[in-house]
């Protein structure tokens, strides 16, 4: 060893005559090592070795994977791992919601201003009841990322595509139907099924909140401009679903009460673009003409009066929803004149004994072209096997008619199921959709939900004037919903007409091609994204442990055990004994190697002016800087310190014992040998990596 520092025995004060400061050993440390090293360079010189250039540096001193792994592989993978983060919270949804653009897909005459609606169906927000098994935390990490899916999404939508209008198809909720209600006369108040009495009327509360910091706050706080066309924006959230109610005689009274005072009523009219929307509380009617356990009758006049109160509201609305239409209509042409909202009356004082001589107003023109669009939850009844169409994502249509190109009458697999259970039925029955078909009048079109996928059917078996009424099933938008990709259906609706209410568009051209469009749009698959993060992650350990294993092994000497470094890196473990210290063949081993060092140190040469201090000119006997000097053959320990009042040998220094000044122990990765060496370089790298994607990860979910 040239070092004459590097394994010195451990040294006390008293054994120590007055030696260089401590800057000075040092300095004469660095001096003499450097002295040793340039005979070396200027040796490689001569054979034609220099520094001038990358090519002709001396291939020992070469090591590619010193800097290199440094700046290709650890930090390519932060830089991987922000881009990557950055795609698939960010950047992928914006991509998503601004291919579906108005002015993309829609195509109206010049100068035209259309109303654009979109339709939500099945948020269902995650609750207790979704996922009644799943433990913690994944289901608290499920309810986290299926609100903040929503959150986002809904957020790039009223951002980018701004629409006028916002309807949802029900299921709000995914468990609203099991929530207890407040104590009241009714024996109802309490769900059947005895695992969700603990969630009562607070819990409900706290998921209706949930839902506004969803929806309600976004759009409150993206509210933009109305239109000129327009009076305002609208949002219509009423429609209940069978996760919201219940379905038919499974529906508690107190459960509807609660989501029609905080929702609005699941039956109404409202006048949007010049269609009228006619919203239908379906999953309450379907109670008429349902089997009834408790008294095994069905019809309209099956059950007892709970039954009636069910689906008579609903019925009520039915047979007067076309005098509502008539007034809705007649109050829109109004406002769009300009007028008042309500025909003044005429002020006449008339005789109790008189009758009116003018009857009552017909509500609106017979003529009016304003055609109706009926929502409802649950979809209409048609033929088992009706095929849904391309769009639908799990079942898609079958090869054969892929391949023929044509249109098939049948396809089990591709088709909406019809089917019935507890609490849930897939389609209405045939009855209850021709009592609706034939008391709302002049239905062009169907949007329906509870499926979760997507599919269109055209009922030919139904009146209309365009030969058959069109049905579009709305694919969920929640990722929970069992589909790889959710989205919500756009409707662009272009219906001009005059004073009376009589399509001005195009004379005689009433097809439903011109007044409403129709684009499914699709949001990114949130599974898809998790995986690209997983592959990613795996990539990363292998990246990183590949990189330390060619550092390791071709990495130099750090990793190999040599210790012939510049200065001491560790601190080696000396005998409790100070006796065994400064023993013979210690103080024989030191002085020699000290003298080495004064004959050998640059500080003696003539050629700078500096000379090293003899012992005959230091004016103190111990050195200020403890352990730091050379030792002196012949010294003895002082009394107090071979017989302190603790014996060394018991793990004790006596109280007169001075600071120790020795350099860390040498860290465990070293003494492990290069697997020690390879895990330690891994899991440092992986430290850095991960803390820097984590906390951008963070902070992008912050942000959103």
């Amino acid at each position: 060893m040239n070092n004459p520092y590097h394994r010195a025995p451990k040294l006390f004060r008293d054994d120590i005559r007055e030696g260089p400061d401590a800057f000075n050993s040092v300095l004469e440390t660095v001096r003499f090592n450097i002295g040793r090293y340039i005979p070396y360079l200027q040796a490689r010189s001569k054979r034609g070795h220099t520094w001038s250039g990358s090519s002709s540096r001396p291939s020992s001193l070469q090591s590619p994977w010193r800097l290199r792994s440094l700046v290709n592989v650890r930090l390519g993978l932060i830089v991987l791992w922000i881009i990557t983060l950055k795609w698939g919270e960010v950047t992928t949804f914006d991509w998503k919601v601004q291919d579906c653009a108005w002015d993309h897909w829609e195509s109206w005459p010049a100068g035209a201003t259309p109303h654009h609606v979109i339709l939500i169906a099945d948020p269902q927000i995650v609750d207790p009841h979704t996922y009644p098994g799943r433990p913690w935390p994944l289901s608290t990490l499920t309810i986290r990322y299926t609100d903040l899916y929503l959150r986002k999404s809904f957020q790039l939508l009223d951002q980018y595509l701004s629409p006028d209008t916002v309807i949802f198809l029900g299921d709000l909720f995914d468990g609203g139907r099991e929530w207890s209600t407040a104590p009241s006369s009714s024996h109802e108040t309490k769900s059947t099924d005895k695992r969700w009495n603990k969630y009562g009327e607070r819990f409900w509360f706290r998921e209706y909140g949930r839902f506004g910091r969803i929806f309600f706050d976004p759009w409150l706080r993206g509210r933009q401009a109305p239109r000129e066309a327009h009076r305002g924006r609208k949002m219509l959230a009423g429609l209940p679903g069978n996760h919201d109610l219940g379905f038919g005689l499974g529906i508690r009274l107190p459960v509807r009460q609660r989501f029609n005072a905080y929702f609005g009523d699941g039956n109404r009219v409202d006048v949007i673009g010049n269609h009228t929307f006619v919203s239908l509380d379906t999953v309450s009617l379907s109670a008429n003409g349902q089997l009834n356990p408790a008294t095994g009758g069905q019809g309209a006049g099956a059950g007892d009066e709970r039954v009636q109160k069910i689906w008579s509201p609903t019925e009520t609305f039915l047979s007067e929803v076309k005098s509502v239409k008539a007034r809705m209509v007649k109050r829109e042409l109004r406002l769009q004149a300009g007028k008042s909202e309500h025909e003044p009356q005429d002020h006449t004082v008339i005789d109790l004994s008189d009758r009116p001589s003018q009857g009552v107003k017909s509500p609106a023109d017979p003529g009016a072209s304003i055609p109706s669009v009926l929502l409802t939850h649950v979809p209409l009844y048609h033929a088992p096997g009706t095929p849904c169409g391309p769009l639908r994502e799990r079942f898609p249509p079958s090869r054969a008619a892929q391949e023929g190109g044509e249109t098939i009458s049948k396809d089990e697999r591709n088709a909406l199921p019809v089917a019935a259970g507890v609490q849930y039925q897939t389609v209405l029955t045939s009855a209850i959709s021709n009592e609706i078909i034939e008391k709302v009048g002049d239905v062009e079109d169907v949007f329906s939900g509870d499926d979760h996928d997507y599919c269109e059917v055209i009922h030919r078996g139904y009146t209309s004037r365009n030969g058959g009424v069109r049905e579009i099933t709305v694919k969920a938008m929640s990722w929970a919903a069992g589909i790889r990709k959710p989205g919500f259906l756009m409707l662009s609706l272009w219906n001009p007409v005059d004073a009376q209410g009589k399509s001005t568009s195009v004379p005689g051209d009433t097809t439903r091609s011109r007044t409403i469009k129709t684009h499914l749009c699709l949001l990114p698959d949130q599974l898809s994204i998790f995986m690209r993060y997983g592959f990613l992650f795996a990539f990363t350990l292998v990246a990183l442990l590949g990189q330390a294993l060619v550092k390791v092994y071709r990495g130099g000497a750090i990793y190999d055990g040599n210790d012939n470094h510049i200065l001491p890196v560790s601190k080696q473990k000396w005998p409790s004994n100070r006796q065994e210290t400064m023993s013979a063949s210690a103080r024989s081993w030191a002085v020699p190697h000290a003298r080495a060092l004064r004959s050998h140190s640059p500080l003696r040469s003539s050629t700078n002016g500096l000379a090293a201090r003899s012992p005959a000119a230091r004016t103190r006997s111990t050195s200020p800087f403890d352990e730091y000097g050379l030792p002196v053959e012949g010294k003895k320990l002082p009394f107090s310190e071979e017989h302190g009042a603790r014996s060394r040998d018991e793990g004790g220094y006596g109280k007169r014992e001075w600071k120790e000044v020795m350099l860390d122990d040498e860290p465990r990765w070293r003494r492990g040998g290069k697997v020690s060496a390879v895990m330690h370089e891994w899991g440092g790298n992986l430290k850095l990596v991960g803390l820097v994607a984590l906390s951008w990860y963070v902070w992008l979910l912050w942000k959103t």
